[in-house]
């Protein structure tokens, strides 16, 4: 029997994703960083030789699938430009063989979409109604069908300052409900119930004091320093939360500098993804905005890879 990987490319990567349920395997991942069934260790950056760029290691295990693995993120200088790319690789616990060598860049984009999915579904309201999204990349989109499914929305907006001359935006979800574009951030969020920031500013994208008193407001931003989508002082008056505490608090751009102003402190974290899965975080109180940080975690990569894999041997 080969004990050579499947090597798949982002074609055959999206062929795959469209079978897979993406929240449902990352659920399985969060429960089981929550029970001691999965390890999640620090991102590690690496330098190159000569100011030949470095790369970033994503690592994770998941006891529950019996695999482990890594991303694999290089930054490489270029005449024009930088190149990124990411690639992830699965191996078996139970054998040590490598299972899969795939490009990771949708599969970051899911997992990122499909997190955020989580967070939307243990924190907003079950009467939430009112949806916007800002950012209509492909981040953006993600977010939006796998947010789609989770509330009877009646409103949905789509928000970036180019929306409007976008012709391949969605006009409704699959339940029918419009969805509405619009092109300045604080009249999308102001009815909103559930606001998913999904954008790769390092600045402020809304003023938190526009939304709703009782909002959802989820954030990605980018991997640049210090980034965030929200002004660092409204965590103060928020109930926080987060993809996983022990990272989250050190990585997030608005976490960070409201910790080194003194204005929030981890400790106000009231509970992240792997906590909230299995009831051991309290619910939002219902009286204040509430928002959800996620940074990524390579154990997220190494999910989804694992669930490609499985897609793509069963076929």
């Amino acid at each position: 029997m080969s004990t050579l990987p499947l090597v798949l490319d982002d074609r055959a990567v999206a062929a795959a994703l469209e079978t897979i349920d993406v929240p449902a395997e990352l659920a399985v991942m969060f429960a089981g960083l929550a029970n001691g069934r999965a390890t999640q260790p620090p991102q590690t950056l690496t330098l190159f030789p000569d100011g030949m760029g470095d790369f970033i290691a994503y690592l994770g295990a998941l006891a529950d699938r019996a695999v482990f693995g890594a991303k694999l993120s290089p930054y490489l200088p270029r005449d024009g430009g930088a190149l990124v790319t990411a690639w992830t690789v699965i191996l078996s616990m139970e054998t040590g063989a490598p299972l899969l060598l795939c490009d990771a860049k949708r599969l970051t984009t899911e997992r990122t979409a499909g997190t955020t999915a989580l967070a939307v579904d243990l924190l907003a309201r079950p009467d939430a109604r009112s949806l916007a999204v800002i950012g209509t990349g492909p981040v953006g989109l993600a977010h939006l069908r796998h947010v789609g499914p989770l509330r009877d929305w009646t409103s949905v907006t789509l928000c970036s300052p180019g929306a409007a001359q976008r012709q391949d935006l969605p006009r409704t979800l699959n339940s029918g409900c419009p969805v509405v574009v619009e092109a300045d951030a604080d009249r999308a969020i102001a009815d909103a119930d559930v606001i998913l920031l999904c954008t790769s500013s390092g600045a402020p994208v809304i003023d938190v004091n526009q939304a709703k008193a009782d909002a959802l407001i989820t954030s990605i931003s980018t991997n640049a320093a210090d980034a965030h989508e929200i002004d660092p002082a409204a965590l103060a008056a928020m109930e926080v939360y987060c993809d996983y505490a022990p990272t989250a608090p050190l990585s997030a751009g608005e976490m960070k500098l409201a910790i080194a102003a003194g204005i929030w402190s981890a400790d106000a974290l009231r509970g992240d993804l792997p906590a909230l899965m299995v009831g051991r975080a309290p619910p939002p109180t219902g009286g204040k905005r509430i928002f959800f940080r996620s940074i990524g975690l390579g154990l997220e990569d190494v999910a989804l890879a694992d669930a490609v894999h499985r897609a793509t041997r069963k076929e």
